[in-house]
């Protein structure tokens, strides 16, 4: 998977008008090597702010999983009326699955 970052509206604004200036420079062969160390500052941030909502967004799902899993299982074993309340809690189950894995799609992952 690449690595995942994660700009904030003033990060993206600056680093558009840095590279910018740094296409202009690099037009008249005199780049700053100020530019560059400023976008890969900017970069190395949104890879770290990035990195840490990947995780945010994959801790719930894996938990979810789990949770499908144990679900999955006990319905397996059960019988009679423990076992429609164990379909209803694979369902819920399965629901909560579906939503953790549209909350990462959604969020680009």
């Amino acid at each position: 998977m690449s690595e995942y970052r994660s700009y904030t509206r003033r990060e993206r604004a600056e680093r558009a008008r840095l590279i910018l200036r740094g296409a202009k420079q690099a037009a008249a062969s005199a780049v700053d090597p100020r530019v560059e160390r400023r976008i890969d500052a900017i970069d190395e941030r949104a890879a770290d702010r990035g990195a840490r909502e990947a995780d945010a967004l994959y801790a719930p799902h894996n938990t979810a999983q789990n949770e499908l899993a144990k679900a999955k299982a006990h319905e397996r074993a059960a019988r009679g009326d423990d076992r429609r309340t164990a379909r209803q809690a694979r369902q819920q189950a399965e629901q909560r699955v579906r939503d953790t894995q549209r909350a990462i799609h959604r969020a680009g992952l």
